[in-house]
């Protein structure tokens, strides 16, 4: 799922390749979002690479590539990023939330199990069984089987994704290149890492430099699914 503003700036890129064949400069990109600097737009656009939808083509100026749809990553009503400590949420959900029980969801909402946590650095073990669950709203579920991760260590960091986090996951056992994934290896080793296959080897990657990519042979890894979305508790 994107935010508004990808989703503007993809279809803004997608229609100028369209019409001019040709990407659209950062200046363009800049004044069509009506933002104030350029970095915006980078931000934008790294995020969009992270997520699937378009690729930047090395060596090349202005190269932009279109690889997804921007109609699968419209989101109408709820954000990316959830806030589970909004001022709309009554108190009671409040306290249930903090004391790690389970919210029941309401006709809007859809109860989502939490397993255990995930590693977002020295990969921990495999993932646990459904600790409790949480209520999201039903616009940012998309189909299929989801869960809900904890995650635990800094190796996402430059992709958004810090420690304490809790990642939405779409339940999927191949993934496409870019895509951060739950990788289970060799059946014990749970981690959330940047999916790349290169022949018979898969490469986990991760958002912090101080992180190494791991190379691995396909044999030892299967994917447990695809991150979809981002929840975030503020104290």
């Amino acid at each position: 799922m994107l935010t508004r503003k990808q989703h503007e700036l993809l279809v803004f890129i997608q229609e100028r390749l369209q019409s001019a064949g040709v990407p659209p400069s950062f200046d363009e990109m800049k004044d069509a979002l009506d933002l104030k600097s350029k970095s915006g737009i980078h931000r934008l656009i790294t995020a969009l690479e992270e997520r699937g939808f378009i690729r930047r083509l090395p060596n090349r100026a202005r190269a932009l590539e279109v690889i997804k749809s921007p109609d699968a990553g419209v989101t109408t009503k709820a954000a990316q990023v959830v806030d589970l400590s909004s001022a709309r949420r009554s108190r009671e959900d409040a306290s249930r939330a903090s004391a790690h029980r389970d919210v029941v969801p309401d006709s809007e909402a859809m109860a989502i199990p939490v397993m255990g946590r995930i590693a977002a650095g020295v990969p921990i073990s495999a993932i646990q069984q459904n600790t409790h669950s949480i209520a999201l709203p039903a616009e940012m579920i998309g189909l299929g089987e989801h869960y809900a991760l904890e995650v635990k260590g800094d190796s996402m960091v430059d992709a958004g994704i810090l420690d304490g986090d809790t990642v939405l996951i779409q339940k999927t056992d191949n993934a496409s290149a870019g895509e951060i994934v739950v990788a289970l290896v060799d059946d014990e080793e749970a981690t959330l890492k940047r999916f790349r296959r290169r022949g018979d080897m898969i490469s986990l990657e991760a958002a912090n430099p101080a992180y190494e990519t791991r190379e691995l042979r396909a044999s030892r890894v299967k994917v447990q699914g695809r991150l979809v979305g981002l929840i975030r508790r503020y104290h």
